[in-house]
């Protein structure tokens, strides 16, 4: 290389950032030991800030826009450097550029959160999400998180922002006064007000907190299962009423022995259950006198008997309290003691002592 190729390449007459990158927030334009030629052209794409820095002091800041670097765009650089009557020869600062474009990324817990809640007393939370930010004040950012670094992307403060996010997060959560359901009810809304509490500290870094989402707010899995179980107690409705369907539907398929059995013994409990949801339930209904019955004989319905027919059979002990009878008006068979409870309560109290 000649002299004037030495000369030439010494000074730097074109300043630009071309990023070919997803996640570079900030880059450092590689002057080297070469010194800024005056009147060299700075451009400043869209979604880009060059920021001047002289002898690590922050000077002049450039918005989107091509510049021929003079006394009159670095009027702050001009000052440090004294250039009280202007300047000629070359010059030697950092130029920075940061990329002021929405940046997104996913928050977590990393450990379920203890909280007190309305419904739920106290239980443990875990939280899933994501977020958006972009660089609000350069100054700021530069000063406060990226100092001297000449290339600083998304990861390098990933951690330092989801930590932030999940530092304040009890705090909101327990400020907010209410239950998980309800929050998991409106997530949109849970997640703009923690944008609103959580800003004030992204400011502290320069930084704009976009948005931030809640995807997910979930209980330990033994909670959910109890919700589940409450849930499909209240799907299903009447235990007891449930057993009688699946009875009367297991009699006319012809069901075995054994699984009447069962049937009988599900329909034993569901009554003992049906009681202790409602005391109405415990009363038996009166016996019915004018339809007449008809009941389960070696497989087969037999009848139609009377009320005193029936009495007979129950007194003999043909009829017992889990036989399966059936009058007009029932959706199924049930078992007798259900219509005829009073029929087989008729063994007298003690004769009282003389």
């Amino acid at each position: 290389m000649g002299l004037f190729g030495w000369l030439f390449g010494q000074f730097i007459d074109v300043i630009e950032w071309k990023d070919n990158t997803q996640d570079t927030i900030v880059w450092r334009y590689p002057r080297g030991d070469s010194e800024i030629k005056y009147g060299a052209k700075l451009t400043v794409r869209e979604s880009q800030i060059a920021v001047f820095v002289d002898k690590g002091e922050i000077a002049d800041v450039l918005t989107p826009g091509i510049y021929e670097l003079e006394t009159d765009n670095l009027p702050i650089l001009t000052d440090l450097k004294h250039w009280d009557h202007g300047f000629e020869s070359p010059f030697k600062a950092e130029v920075y550029f940061i990329n002021t474009k929405r940046f997104s990324q996913k928050w977590g817990t990393k450990n379920p959160i203890l909280l007190r809640d309305t419904e739920f007393d106290i239980v443990r939370l875990r939280a899933f999400g994501s977020y958006e930010f972009k660089v609000k004040e350069p100054k700021t950012f530069l000063r406060e998180v990226v100092g001297t670094d000449g290339h600083f992307t998304v990861d390098e403060i990933d951690t330092q922002l989801t930590n932030l996010i999940l530092a304040k997060l009890p705090i909101i959560l327990a400020e907010h006064e209410k239950s998980v359901l309800d929050m998991a009810r409106d997530y949109e809304k849970f997640g703009n007000f923690l944008k609103e509490q959580l800003q004030p500290e992204f400011d502290k870094y320069g930084l704009e907190l976009d948005k931030l989402l809640v995807e997910n707010i979930s209980l330990p899995q033994e909670v959910e299962d109890a919700i589940d179980k409450r849930t499909s107690r209240e799907v299903t409705g009447d235990l007891n009423e449930n057993l009688k369907y699946q009875t009367a539907e297991g009699i006319s398929k012809g069901g075995t022995a054994s699984e009447m059995a069962s049937i009988g013994a599900g329909m034993a409990m569901a009554n003992e259950i049906s009681k202790s949801f409602n005391s109405n339930t415990a009363t038996p209904p009166e016996v019915p006198t004018a339809k007449p019955l008809y009941i389960v004989k070696n497989g087969k319905a037999d009848g139609p008997h009377n009320l005193e027919v029936i009495k007979e059979m129950i007194d003999s002990g043909k009829l017992k309290e889990n036989s399966y009878i059936w009058q007009e008006g029932l959706d199924g068979w049930v078992e007798a003691s259900t219509l005829l409870g009073k029929l087989f309560n008729t063994t007298p109290p003690p004769v009282p002592n003389a």
